[in-house]
């Protein structure tokens, strides 16, 4: 059954409530792990446009038989931040397809599409452990070029980016920072900000110690 109040406090939160039955996201991961993985089924379930069903797909699809056709289905789908997320954080990262869409997204105009090509650069740094260096160096001036994009959706993925691939390592730790330096002298409010709170993490007591 819908939850009125639910679907009501997602639009608080910037969520897109439109085709949304307000079921919480741990209700979806629990349905998602009774399921278990199931391809067709998360097929089907994203083809009926609900919001919540669409992110109980990115929890059951096999990343393994996602195609890059597939992908670019779905990503122009996204209408809402949460969808986005959950879908790159939950199965797009993990694809072959990962890097190569992190990079093409991040170069598109669609707000949601862009938003997935940051989403992707900053669940990957979490995700994938054994991941070179190399593949987040070369993020680092793509952040740079699209952080004057002040669409909030955008801004936000690209400064969580960042601090994400600051937070990997000692080595990307600098980097990040020195990027964020170059930010934060472009003549933007959006890059402003984007340094200025990545570089408020990113230089802070906690983090510095974590990384030693």
């Amino acid at each position: 059954m819908p939850n009125p109040k639910a679907v009501e406090g997602m639009a608080r939160f910037g969520i897109n409530p439109e085709n949304a039955y307000g079921v919480s996201v741990p209700n979806l991961r629990m349905m998602a792990k009774e399921i278990g993985r199931n391809h067709v089924l998360a097929q089907q379930l994203w083809s009926s446009g609900i919001h919540e069903a669409r992110i109980l797909a990115s929890m059951i699809d096999v990343p393994e038989k996602v195609t890059e056709k597939q992908m670019e289905t779905w990503v122009k789908d996204f209408a809402s931040w949460d969808v986005c997320d959950q879908c790159c954080s939950n199965l797009f990262d993990k694809t072959e397809f990962a890097y190569q869409k992190a990079v093409e997204w991040s170069k598109r105009n669609e707000e949601f599409v862009k938003r997935a090509g940051f989403v992707l650069m900053a669940t990957l740094s979490v995700h994938d452990k054994k991941a070179n260096d190399t593949e987040f160096l070369k993020f680092l001036p793509i952040i740079e070029r699209e952080s004057v994009d002040d669409r909030n959706f955008v801004k936000k993925a690209v400064n969580w980016a960042l601090r994400q691939i600051g937070k990997r390592n000692v080595d990307l730790h600098k980097k990040a920072i020195k990027a964020a330096r170059e930010i934060q002298r472009l003549d933007s409010k959006s890059a402003q900000w984007i340094a200025a709170d990545a570089l408020r993490e990113l230089t802070s007591p906690a983090i510095q110690k974590r990384l030693r």
